[in-house]
């Protein structure tokens, strides 16, 4: 059985929190499937987004996956967040400050 949106959102702060890093929800979505976001903020001030990724790239075990995107800045973050609620506005946002993001998602390689 698959986590709630909201139940893995809480999942992903608490690991990070407790591995001393910081993680904030900055948008929430629906409960139960709203697709999930995650802001990398990088020490050096880049930004990367991890998105979700297609179902194609899912496993038999259906662990939630995400695809690396590079954003430029804080105004292309935002322009990503509003096409996104365009098309789907029931998504969650959750910042993470972390060097290991992969510690706490599965990130597949982009193509």
């Amino acid at each position: 059985m698959r986590l709630t949106s909201e139940m893995f959102a809480a999942y992903v702060v608490r690991r990070v929190f407790a591995d001393g890093g910081f993680a904030a929800v900055l948008r929430r979505g629906a409960e139960a499937a709203g697709a999930m976001f995650f802001t990398l903020r990088e020490r050096d001030g880049s930004i990367r987004l991890l998105c979700p990724a297609p179902q194609s790239l899912a496993d038999e075990k259906g662990d939630r996956r995400f695809l690396m995107e590079a954003i430029a800045d804080e105004d292309k973050l935002e322009q990503r967040f509003a096409r996104e609620a365009r098309f789907d506005p029931d998504f969650w946002v959750v910042e993470l400050e972390t060097d290991q993001p992969e510690r706490y998602l599965t990130i597949v390689p982009g193509d």
